[in-house]
């Protein structure tokens, strides 16, 4: 019988404490109440480990790397712990005839209960031939393995999108998976890569409740490509105020200003960057001086440079007055300054015309 996460737990030596520590802090990932700490304690007490395939096509194995390197203060004894990894050619030890033979006996004991979980994407071009799995093309591995899997998450822009490989020309034809898998639910996990702890919390999630998360119209999970990064990026007071870096390493550059003018594409980019942060939350590429270049968006190899400016977005700041937005706040400031010096006016000029009245009573 497969154990369950609390119990993988205990015999790796985390104590209740740690445990109970630990759940607080997924739930509070998932942006869910304190109340929830029970339910995902009671989860993962109760409920077996997730057999998990994990596969790879055309990839760089960036979504490995970043998985495996979760900062979550217990991610270290039990991120790979939460899941049965029954199969992943990266981190298993079995290859050859015996990995492949692994397969065959999760997709037939856990038919219609394991997740697939997906790196890159499978080229189509010369019937697959441009990735090999184990002697065969990997679109046919990947089609025969989600047939009989409960669910099908999508690690990375690669498996989402593209990626890079589908950029044009695309002379391979890689395809994201949810254009190849018809009849089963995908959730797309965007970024090159995806950051660790959202990896890992989209798991929890659906380990405690049973069920996948709330996702948005491209499939992504709300809870963290809900907001773009410019709406919680902590320069977006200088956007504002039309305070904008102009060239590299400039005044305004070593002062933190807005990045908008140097190609950031944070206000068209949804993801958690800004909130989550990278490292174990340290930093992420616009607090470390580099705008964001869209890497969880569609096709964002294909949409020009990454240090031209985003267009045709129509707000307050951005495109069509980023280079006036800051004499027109030094002119709306200018106008409201007037405006109080004349109203201030008028009331002392009634105040005397009323002391004046009073006196001549």
């Amino acid at each position: 019988m497969t154990e369950t996460f609390y119990e993988v737990m205990r015999r790796q030596g985390i104590t209740r404490r740690s445990f109970i520590k630990f759940c607080s802090l997924t739930a509070a990932s998932l942006g869910l109440a304190p109340s929830f700490v029970p339910r995902i304690a009671h989860a993962m007490e109760t409920k077996p480990r997730t057999p998990v395939i994990w596969l790879h096509g055309l990839e760089c194995t960036c979504c490995s790397e970043s998985f495996i390197r979760s900062a979550h203060p217990l991610a270290k004894d039990v991120v790979l712990s939460m899941l049965s990894l029954d199969y992943d050619d990266t981190l298993m030890a079995a290859a050859g005839h015996q990995a492949e033979a692994i397969i065959a006996e999760i997709r037939q004991k856990y038919k219609g209960n394991f997740i697939l979980a997906v790196e890159g994407n499978p080229p189509l071009n010369e019937d697959g031939m441009f990735c090999i799995h184990g002697g065969r093309p990997f679109v046919e591995v990947l089609k025969e393995t989600a047939a009989d899997a409960k669910a099908v998450i999508a690690w990375g822009a690669c498996a989402s999108w593209g990626c890079v490989q589908a950029a044009k020309p695309n002379p391979t034809r890689a395809t994201p998976i949810d254009k190849v898998i018809t009849g089963k639910p995908i959730i797309k996990v965007p970024g090159c890569p995806p950051i660790a702890e959202v990896m890992t919390a989209v798991v929890t999630y659906m380990l405690t409740f049973d069920k996948i998360p709330e996702l948005d119209r491209q499939g992504r999970p709300k809870m963290f490509y809900g907001q773009r990064i410019h709406d919680k990026c902590y320069r977006r007071p200088h956007f504002d105020a039309g305070q904008f870096v102009e060239e590299w390493d400039d005044e305004a550059a070593r002062k933190g200003y807005c990045l908008y003018k140097m190609g950031c594409k944070g206000p068209t980019t949804y993801n958690a960057c800004s909130t989550v942060r990278w490292n174990g939350g340290v930093s992420f590429p616009i607090q470390s001086g580099h705008g964001c270049i869209g890497c969880s968006e569609d096709g964002f190899w294909d949409k020009g440079s990454f240090y031209d400016r985003v267009t045709g977005i129509n707000q307050f700041g951005i495109e069509a007055n980023a280079d006036k937005v800051g004499g027109t706040a030094v002119g709306v400031v200018g106008a409201a300054v007037a405006a109080h010096a004349a109203v201030s006016a008028i009331k002392r000029g009634r105040t005397k015309q009323t002391d004046g009245d009073s006196q001549d009573k």
